[in-house]
């Protein structure tokens, strides 16, 4: 069990990475600030002993998806446009929030392995046991998502 300046500790280093992934999921920043409340709070009660950092970060990730799978179940799910959220980022250059509503616009099965792989730097491997799917499966949901996002991209270049 962790103390309160472990959590403390915790929920600092890693709250980001939880929304940005709860975010990636369900494309509603309300409802990515529930799960991310939601899975701090889990963190804070778990009866669990951690091994490393590494650890900790992973049970964070599987947490985190879970939480987003059963507000996908929810009845009462929320949905805002992406614009909202988008206004509250500041992006280092025009590219970077072209990528970013594109990265945003593809379905979720390519959305969140890109994610994290690109922006949590997770393996194919790592990714494949996060998700709870095959290896093959994650090399080829990033091969399209990357085919997608380059489709995408090069049609906006063309209306310029």
């Amino acid at each position: 069990m962790l103390n309160d300046e472990q959590f403390n500790h915790l929920a600092k280093l890693y709250m980001d990475m939880v929304f940005r992934l709860a975010f990636n999921y369900t494309k509603s920043r309300s409802e990515a600030d529930d799960i991310t409340q939601d899975v701090l709070i889990k963190l804070y009660r778990a009866d669990k002993v951690f091994d490393s950092e590494a650890h900790i970060k992973h049970w964070l990730i599987r947490v985190t998806i879970n939480e987003c799978k059963k507000a996908f179940l929810s009845p009462w799910k929320r949905t805002e446009p992406i614009e909202e959220y988008a206004s509250t980022l500041s992006f280092p250059s025009p590219e970077h929030s072209e990528l970013f509503y594109a990265v945003m616009e593809l379905p979720q099965k390519y959305r969140v392995p890109i994610f994290l792989h690109y922006y949590e730097d997770y393996s194919c491997e790592e990714i494949s046991k996060l998700l709870k799917i095959p290896n093959a499966t994650v090399r080829t949901r990033l091969r399209r998502g990357r085919e997608i996002l380059k489709s995408n991209l090069q049609e906006a270049d063309s209306h310029v």
